[in-house]
């Protein structure tokens, strides 16, 4: 058992540091159900409070040590202690060194340190293969690239105490300071190269399902990479049957970013800073100082190859055009709505309008609902300023994408807002077809006089940009504040926001983990402006969450279009007022100049 004088902190700092892939950890705020990527902080020597994990794989995509972690909800403990002896009997017969811990509710954690970081891949191939033997060994944690990692020793834990080391702290220092030879990564390899291979066979079995075959099919537009490369760039991990290695899946991925019109910089800025780790650990089978010249020769091989193929591939470059018609929002004829002749009159009204959703705005301060009705809001009034007009006809699919929320929730929303006494949105028609309701924003009269004597404030109005869909709704409405004012107390912040002290505190810890705000020596935030919230989003991913949204969205506009097409006849009898029919459920999605604008050009 562990040397009762060695505290969780000394363990802690002794060993996290040598254990993870990079010094990065993630923290968990709901008692170590979950380490969000937005609580991920620097690794620091320093004992954290909550439960941690560190970081299994680098911004390379490798790692520094294999974590086995044995879970007891499988099987009960018994089975844990069975499953652990096993392994250990396996890695002293191939010559391995090992630190083993253990938790307060019975798992059991073995940490294999080595002197030679292996790649993601063949990571992932070693535990899945040590999986098929050893029924409680959780392998999650070497199947992902991005979010893969783990409690070490000395880490809290959610049923408190921490997890302790079944060794004396200075056996397991020695082995994380003289971790295993390649020779002995060699042995283990070999050792489990039948189940290796099977467990390779059994992905190549499942890696094209209906779903991903038709994907493959599609043709992605000039300017953008496929999602497929975009994710396979990520994680690392792509169909065997198309790709027999990690060269060509590296090719791939560097031929498509080259057709996407991406420069040679923007890929090795997106390899060194980590946002594409998956593209990264294909390079690892090179020394370190010859990973960007092969990047650099492999770049030069796909130019080639598109300029071979220049003719062919501008026969077949069909401009892509919009299927949609855009939002109405000028001429408008309806219920007494007369054409918008005066652009810079509108926007006056707008900028009043969104005075008065700030005095408003106190309404909806605590609740997570509220939280969300502010941010339909406030793509209303992005959405008017895009138009130049307060009225504005989107459907809740189109608020969907600007908010980062389901669009059966958008339309829960906005019932409640336009039912409000004295209401900032009127809705001035339904949607009938495939065309979006119509809305009206609204200053009511006693907010009027208050909202007129405000100043404007500068600057866009924005909806959620993506980003902070990763780090929370807080997050958005703080950097939004410290955007229109730097240099703000943490109190000025709260009353601004009209956030909760506790929620403005997280807000601006998960903020300045990510670089986005600093702090300066009279303890005021300001944001940092060099840190990229476009570049951030793409290394959380969510730029692909948005696209796959979009993708459904434009599926269900398809299936809604061909309804109508067959129902032309019974349309009129279903567009009556009388008829009970959920239009909110099968409005179409957002119109393809909607898309750009309200879901990527707003990342900043």
């Amino acid at each position: 058992m562990s040397n009762q004088r060695d505290s969780p902190a000394t363990v802690w700092a002794a060993l996290a540091p040598l254990l993870a892939g990079q010094p990065r950890m993630r923290l968990s705020r709901d008692a170590g159900k979950t380490y969000p990527q937005k609580h991920e902080r620097n690794l620091t020597q320093a004992l954290p409070s909550l439960p941690a994990a560190v970081r299994i794989f680098g911004k390379d995509g490798t790692c520094a040590a294999i974590f086995l972690d044995f879970d007891s909800s499988v099987a009960g403990t018994d089975w844990v202690q069975a499953d652990v002896r096993a392994v250990q009997t396996w890695l002293h017969s191939v010559g391995a060194r090992w630190i083993e811990d253990y938790s307060p509710n019975g798992g059991r954690h073995v940490y294999v340190p080595l002197a030679q970081r292996i790649t993601f891949s063949e990571a992932r191939d070693l535990v899945e293969a040590l999986g098929s033997r050893y029924r409680t060994l959780d392998k999650t944690p070497h199947q992902n690239l991005l979010h893969g990692c783990m409690r070490t020793p000395g880490s809290p834990h959610k049923r408190g105490g921490h997890q302790e080391l079944a060794m004396s702290l200075s056996m397991a220092y020695d082995i994380a300071r003289r971790p295993n030879s390649s020779a002995v990564w060699s042995a283990m390899s070999k050792d489990l190269a039948a189940e290796i291979k099977a467990v390779r066979a059994l992905r190549q079995n499942e890696s094209l399902t209906p779903a991903t075959s038709d994907a493959l099919a599609v043709q992605q537009p000039v300017g953008r990479m496929s999602r497929l490369m975009q994710v396979l760039a990520q994680t690392g991990i792509y169909d065997t049957t198309k790709y027999a290695s990690d060269s060509e899946a590296r090719q791939a991925v560097i031929l498509s970013a080259a057709g996407a019109g991406l420069h040679l910089i923007d890929v090795e800025r997106r390899m060194l800073q980590g946002t594409w780790p998956g593209l990264a650990s294909f390079y690892v089978r090179y020394a370190a100082k010859h990973r960007l010249p092969a990047l650099r020769r492999d770049w030069q091989n796909a130019l080639k190859h598109l300029n071979k193929n220049k003719t062919r591939r501008d026969g077949n470059n069909n401009v892509r055009k919009s299927p949609t018609s855009q939002p109405n929002t000028q001429g408008l004829a309806l219920q007494g709505v007369t054409e918008i002749s005066n652009p810079d009159a509108e926007h006056r009204y707008i900028r009043t309008w969104r005075n008065a959703l700030r005095i408003r705005e106190v309404n909806y301060q605590q609740s997570k609902a509220g939280l969300a009705r502010r941010m339909v809001l406030r793509s209303l009034g992005e959405a008017a300023h895009m138009t130049g007009s307060r009225f504005a006809e989107f459907g809740v699919r189109s608020i969907a994408v600007a908010t980062g929320l389901d669009h059966t929730t958008v339309a829960m929303h906005l019932r409640e807002l336009r039912a409000e006494k004295d209401p900032l949105v009127t809705l001035v028609e339904e949607g009938r077809g495939t065309k979006g309701d119509l809305y009206m924003l609204t200053i009511p009269e006693e907010l009027k006089a208050a909202a007129e004597e405000m100043r404007w404030r500068k600057g866009k109005v924005h909806a959620l940009r993506p980003v902070f869909r990763e780090l929370g709704l807080p997050a958005a409405f703080v950097y939004e504040t410290l955007e229109h004012s730097p240099g703000m107390p943490t109190a000025e912040i709260v009353r601004i926001t009209r956030l909760s002290r506790s929620a403005v505190h997280e807000a601006l810890d998960v903020l300045a983990a990510w670089n986005l705000v600093v702090r300066n020596s009279c303890r005021a935030w300001s944001i940092v402006a060099e840190t990229s919230l476009r570049q951030l989003a793409e290394q959380f991913g969510v730029l692909e969450a948005v696209a796959s949204q979009l993708q459904r969205y434009r599926n269900d506009r398809i299936i809604w279009r061909e309804w109508l097409a067959k129902n032309v006849n019974t349309v009129p009898v279903l567009l009556s007022p009388d008829e009970d029919y959920p239009w909110e459920t099968f409005e179409g999605p957002p119109d393809e100049w909607s898309l750009s604008d309200l879901a990527f050009n707003r990342a900043g």
